[in-house]
């Protein structure tokens, strides 16, 4: 189960299990027999490491249903990158609107 969540979220971002186990700094093996259902109960050490690589909290791979990171993460770092730039809640609403809106009258 955890190992299925952290290869989809991996695939998602395009990384391969080699990238993975190295910018994590955990071992190639490890990671693999994880992924592959071989290893079922990860250290929160281990978690702690592949987490934010992967773009997520902890939290979020231990019980991805009970967790506010459910959100695609570049949808994610999508509304981050907003928040950033200054734009305002209802400035956003109002884009999504008014997309909303052209995408009607075509």
């Amino acid at each position: 189960m955890i190992g299925d969540r952290v290869k989809s979220l991996r695939k998602e971002k395009k990384m391969s299990l080699s990238e993975l186990a190295e910018r994590a700094g955990v071992a190639k093996s490890y990671l693999s027999s994880l992924e592959r259902d071989l290893q079922q109960n990860p250290s929160i050490q281990f978690l702690e490491k592949i987490a934010p690589v992967l773009g997520v909290t902890v939290n979020s791979l231990l019980d991805p249903d009970n967790s506010p990171n459910n959100v695609d993460t570049d949808w994610m770092n999508l509304a981050k990158s907003a928040m950033e730039s200054g734009i305002s809640k209802e400035q956003f609403k109002e884009f999504i609107e008014f997309n909303k809106w052209r995408i009607n009258q075509k």
